[in-house]
């Protein structure tokens, strides 16, 4: 699974799942993991607050990467 929103500085931060890479979470953040919840859209940010929540039980502490160009 895999949210999506605007561009944000080229980064996103990704919850990499505990079950399988099919359930990975990603979301646009700054260098340094900072994701602007004001700039999510509801569905998103539901979906980026339940990722935070359960760190350790369904995810892997996120991490920051670039997002892939194209």
């Amino acid at each position: 699974m895999k949210a999506s929103c605007s561009h944000q500085d080229g980064f996103e931060l990704c919850f990499q799942s505990l079950q399988g890479p099919h359930r990975d979470m990603s979301f646009p953040c700054d260098e340094g993991g900072h994701v602007d919840m004001d700039r999510l859209e509801t569905c998103t940010l539901h979906e980026y607050l339940y990722a935070r929540a359960v760190v350790g039980k369904e995810f892997h502490r996120p991490a920051v990467r670039r997002r892939p160009q194209g």
